[in-house]
């Protein structure tokens, strides 16, 4: 927190040739379309130096009012994996068993997704996100914190592609309700669990579903 504006100077940005900005943009892209979020897992060890870069580059994102709401619980531990594999498969069988609406099941359905979870084990890595609603100053105050969603959610997009640079795959796991993750992992009261990701390479036999994305005509308009 600061208590006054005050400016420094802006870092120096790499200055590239139009060329090399269309080639590095491209590279990038290509990069990034190989991404796929996956559900067969190996257990092959991951150095925790890299996940912790990724973390840090989560950090690096804009947010409301630069409070910066997010956190970041990084898990390795077997027991703690285990809980939350048991607590999430419950909320999952729940909800695909009576509490998810028909829609949502017939959009799920081209993804073969269920409420057994053992990726939740099997991967050396959990990293659950927590939204902070709000903050708390060293006197005890506590300060509102805006555009949370937005804040954490772009944060969450920064993490998932450094993971992908950094050579390992992810599955982003949306478990509802998820106050479970609050209790297990020890988290205050004015953190929300906002999205569980799950870190580390890919199985041998790793498939996915056979779906594409959306053209460029299609997510982009321009005027």
């Amino acid at each position: 927190m600061i208590d006054k504006f005050r400016q420094i100077p802006l870092p120096p940005l790499p200055e590239y040739s139009s060329k090399e900005m269309q080639l590095r943009s491209q590279i990038f892209f290509e990069n990034l379309s190989t991404r796929r979020t996956i559900r067969d897992f190996s257990d092959k060890p991951v150095d925790r130096e890299v996940i912790e870069n990724c973390i840090k580059t989560a950090g690096t994102a804009p947010s409301g009012a630069n409070m910066q709401p997010w956190h970041f619980v990084l898990i390795s531990n077997p027991k703690i994996k285990k809980q939350i594999r048991v607590a999430a498969e419950k909320e999952e069988k729940e909800f695909y068993e009576k509490r998810a609406p028909k829609e949502w099941l017939e959009a799920l359905a081209p993804l073969g997704t269920d409420n057994n979870k053992p990726y939740l084990e099997t991967a050396p890595y959990l990293i659950a996100i927590f939204m902070q609603r709000y903050g708390k100053l060293p006197d005890g105050r506590e300060v509102k914190h805006y555009y949370g969603l937005e804040s954490v959610g772009i944060a969450t997009g920064l993490l998932i592609t450094a993971i992908h640079n950094a050579g390992l795959a992810s599955l982003t796991h949306t478990p509802s309700p998820m106050g479970f993750l609050n209790q297990i992992l020890k988290r205050p009261k004015n953190e929300r669990p906002f999205l569980l990701l799950v870190v580390g390479h890919p199985a041998k036999d790793a498939k996915v579903p056979d779906i594409k994305r959306k053209d460029i005509n299609e997510i982009m308009t321009e005027f």
